[in-house]
């Protein structure tokens, strides 16, 4: 796409409102206005929440019926019993309750644009009917012998995987070659690299001109993770989160600790198989590429349980998290603190019991350098001082959290601020402890 596309294309996003530079909205866009001054019809695919629906719009506002009528009819929201009527007419005592004749959309719509959304959800007799439409021009209304006619363009939209669905059969493929006579696909979101910067600030700024607020900023690593999330609800979701951010949000500068409590991640370190598709099996189903797939997430998943075994035994011998904030807040590590293994188990359950040290007994330490030392014994000297023992980081944890609740009388956002941790951590914390109010 050339330069001069790219600039004549400005006018267009500034009148209907779109943002984005991204190189497949610029040529879905082109595609739109290259076909607007035709007939033919316009099958615009995409996922929801993308913005096919301003497509249509610009067809027809660029097209010789411009000054006609435009009517936009969601296929999926119509009853599959009354969806015939509304779109071709029916006359009176066709049906119970047809008590005078109605004209339907394509004979109300003649000479201007019909936007068919959903057009995927179309049940298969009227699929038929409106295949005729397409070829002839032609409609008959619901109980009528009479053949009418009628002049109407067709633009259609769909977030359905047509070629599954014919393969189905739950659409007609005829039908769909004669809808896709010219294809527009709209990009996801996740594919639109900056633009999904760029719609935030709009929607910042729109919010915060509507309700007379501060508008949100994003920091470098909010922004990072925008662009590393992939955005399943599209434009849609976007829109949703900047709202929720700038009403409930008491920062205005957005980072992303911020947003993970919006449940926006780095998509990126997800575990989820890939979609392999074999290009070389003509067709056939490949097992050997599956076992490949299943093979390789297995190796991973493998190691994983590693780290988590290597991370519960260091944790056991005593070395707690530093990363969580409670640990190192005013809780002292000492000796009589420390946990000694549980030889007698397996690796797989390796656990440790805390101690605590007496003078009239050896230490750990002591006894383990001497020869005669058996791993055994340390499970025997706790057992002795198992109702002596100190809590365990996890009990203290459980008890200075229920402190801090009853001190903030049990206020989330302050209890958070005290210990230094979020309140999503808090509610977990709250959950596994049972740390209700009527504690």
């Amino acid at each position: 796409m050339n330069n001069e596309k790219l600039y004549n294309l400005q006018p267009i996003k500034q009148r209907y409102g779109i943002i984005g530079n991204s190189v497949g909205l610029n040529r879905a866009l082109d595609i739109a206005i290259q076909v607007a001054n035709t007939d033919l019809s316009v099958l615009v695919e995409g996922e929801n929440g993308v913005g096919k629906e301003v497509f249509p719009k610009i067809i027809h506002d660029n097209s010789a019926r411009k000054h006609q009528k435009y009517f936009a009819i969601n296929c999926g929201s119509i009853p599959s019993g009354t969806i015939e009527s509304e779109l071709f007419g029916h006359i009176k005592g066709s049906f119970t309750g047809a008590v005078s004749d109605h004209a339907g959309y394509f004979e109300t719509a003649n000479k201007g644009t019909l936007f068919l959304d959903e057009v995927g959800e179309l049940p298969l007799e009227v699929q038929v009917k409106l295949l005729r439409v397409l070829e002839t021009g032609e409609f008959i209304r619901m109980g009528s012998n009479e053949i009418r006619k009628t002049d109407v363009r067709i633009v259609a939209a769909t977030n359905v995987m047509m070629s599954k669905a014919i393969k189905e059969g739950k659409f007609r493929e005829d039908l769909y070659y004669r809808l896709a006579t010219i294809p527009i696909s709209v990009p996801p979101l996740r594919e639109r690299g900056d633009d999904i910067i760029l719609l935030f600030r709009k929607f910042s700024s729109e919010i915060a001109e509507k309700y007379h607020i501060e508008p949100l900023r994003l920091t470098s690593d909010a922004r990072e993770l925008m662009l590393s999330y992939k955005w399943p609800g599209n434009i849609r979701q976007l829109r949703n989160i900047v709202e929720n951010l700038s009403i409930t949000s008491r920062e205005r500068e957005i980072d992303s600790r911020i947003l993970s409590t919006y449940h926006i991640t780095d998509d990126r370190s997800s575990n989820s198989l890939p979609v392999v598709i074999n290009h070389e099996d003509n067709g056939k189903h490949s097992y050997a590429s599956e076992r490949e797939i299943l093979l390789a997430q297995l190796v991973h998943l493998n190691k994983e349980i590693q780290d988590l075994k290597k991370m519960v035994n260091e944790i056991a011998i005593g070395k707690p998290d530093l990363k969580d904030p409670l640990v190192h807040q005013d809780i002292p590590v000492s000796e009589e603190m420390m946990v000694y293994p549980d030889y007698s188990q397996s690796p797989s359950n390796y656990s440790g019991l805390r101690i605590k040290s007496s003078p009239s007994h050896k230490t750990s330490s002591s006894r383990s350098s001497s020869p005669s030392y058996s791993p055994h014994e340390d499970v025997e000297y706790a057992k002795e001082y198992v109702d002596e023992m100190p809590l365990t980081i996890e009990e203290q944890y459980k008890q200075r959290v229920r402190e801090a609740l009853k001190r903030n009388n049990y206020n989330r956002k302050k209890t958070s601020e005290e210990l230094g941790i979020s309140e999503r951590t808090l509610y977990r914390k709250i959950i596994k402890f049972g740390l209700n109010e009527d504690e």
